[in-house]
């Protein structure tokens, strides 16, 4: 199959994990471990980049999802911001975009970083229209995001709305990033009827997710996190302590890439 069929189909078997990987070290290290497809993190690939989340172009975001793409052979869904511009015209060029570095699938949202607000209902749906027009030309497994609980509207009811919405104008999968409990997940799975991607918590297990009807469980920036972590951690060891005991951490790089 090709990696937009591996990845379509992905979403009609068993739930699954999709990683967010933050270069091409971390992708080649995710599909070393035996996941089935990976998905871009902004924040991750902006921190790369010495930037924070919402500071990269579209230009910059296709040569990252190429790299990818050509690192492995996952299926690579790739976080498309808002699309990169307001105008329903601007997502569906990002998918476009996306497609042709290589992307099998991916995601828009509906929040605006320049502008810091959500889309009404409306425009959002409409974006969401443009997107899905462009990702049929490819089979683009397209991700429509409702970005309202991680942006100062607890609502779960309005983030339902939204999903509905965005299923009705054409995408393939449904996230609403920010659901803080099983029950939140559970709901949104019952209300919508498209494959639901949940993001990852600390206090979440993956087969309570799977078992409240989450089809795809990403995780974010958070990988990126962690490992971020874990260099300061020891940096600021080093620095303030002279402390060198984490350089003993060892990886089976030959094996890994």
């Amino acid at each position: 199959m090709t990696k937009v069929e591996t990845l379509r189909a992905l979403h009609e078997g068993d739930p699954f994990v999709i990683p967010n990987p933050w270069d091409v070290g971390s992708a080649r290290v995710l599909a070393a471990l035996g996941f089935k497809a990976l998905a871009t993190t902004s924040s991750g690939f902006a921190f790369t980049l010495g930037r924070l989340d919402g500071n990269v172009t579209l230009d910059e975001v296709t040569v990252h999802i190429a790299e990818l793409n050509e690192a492995t052979e996952l299926p690579v869904s790739a976080d498309l911001e808002n699309g990169y511009g307001p105008e329903p015209e601007a997502a569906a060029k990002a998918v476009t975009r996306a497609a042709e570095a290589g992307a099998a699938g991916g995601s828009i949202e509906d929040w605006d970083p320049l502008d810091e607000r959500i889309y009404d209902a409306a425009h959002a749906a409409e974006r969401i229209h443009a997107a899905a027009e462009a990702a049929s030309a490819t089979g683009f497994v397209l991700t429509a995001r409702a970005e309202g609980l991680l942006h100062g509207n607890p609502d779960v009811d309005d983030a339902i709305s939204r999903l509905q919405s965005f299923e009705a104008a054409g995408a393939d999968v449904l996230y609403a990033p920010g659901l803080s409990s099983v029950d939140q997940v559970r709901e949104v799975c019952a209300a919508v009827g498209k494959p639901v991607n949940v993001l990852a918590r600390p206090n979440f297990t993956f087969s309570e997710l799977a078992d409240a009807g989450a089809q795809r469980v990403s995780v974010g920036g958070g990988l990126t996190w962690v490992a971020v972590k874990a260099f300061a951690d020891a940096a600021t060891a080093i620095r303030d302590e002279g402390d060198f005991s984490a350089l003993s951490a060892s990886v089976p790089l030959r094996d890994w890439l």
